[in-house]
């Protein structure tokens, strides 16, 4: 998925999910009444696995409703993660771009569960993203993304409470917003390695760079 370069003036994707935020608790409010109070902490952390240690560093972008970024995650990651992320040589981030709320509603619901559960609910919004992003209704979008957190041993109280948290969803635009306008990146799914940006790539042409990066 491609957009314009990010500039708050023009950039028509930042400026639809900064407008859906005049209702935002609408996710939260639909699932029942919101009687439990919004986070206050809106420290936006990196998400990453591997080693810290690492001499390589994968940093992925991809959007939440973006199908080649879902294709990405069901032909290309697997191999990734078993070769490079799980054996330590890399060290893996993954970044989140927003095209749309939906994008943003689903990135926060893998920031509710945590940094332990959120690759996991990651995984889980990939393999389902037909059953959520396709919806027009944003009601729709809402029960389809309840019913995964719930998969994933999340309470209701406890998506109500994150997904009402207007400062922190703002605090997420702006972070993915700097990140990728010094990656340079205007497309999803995208792949930066060591500092340099190579775009989409397949899983050969992504090993023979890490290989090459690695010295192997």
């Amino acid at each position: 998925m491609i957009f314009p370069r990010s500039d708050s003036a023009v950039d028509p994707a930042r400026r639809a999910v900064l407008a859906s935020l005049a209702s935002f608790g609408l996710l939260a409010a639909t699932q029942g009444a919101l009687d439990v109070h919004a986070a206050t902490n809106t420290e936006v952390i990196e998400m990453w696995l591997g080693s810290s240690d690492a001499v390589v560093e994968v940093r992925e972008y991809a959007s939440m409703t973006c199908p080649h970024c879902a294709r990405f995650h069901e032909n290309v990651y697997p191999e990734l993660k078993a070769e490079y992320i799980d054996t330590g040589k890399i060290r893996f981030v993954f970044r989140e771009v927003y095209f749309d709320r939906s994008a943003l509603w689903a990135s926060m619901l893998a920031r509710c569960a945590g940094p332990t559960r959120y690759f996991s609910v990651i995984d889980l919004l990939f393999e389902r993203q037909d059953d959520w992003s396709r919806q027009s209704d944003p009601v729709q979008v809402t029960e389809q993304l309840f019913r995964i957190g719930r998969i994933a041993g999340m309470s209701d109280e406890t998506i109500k409470a994150c997904m009402a948290d207007r400062d922190f969803a703002l605090a997420m635009i702006e972070k993915s917003d700097a990140e990728r306008q010094g990656d340079n990146v205007n497309s999803t799914p995208n792949l930066v390695i060591n500092g340099v940006n190579h775009g989409n790539l397949s899983y050969e042409k992504l090993k023979a760079l890490i290989d090459d990066e690695l010295g192997s």
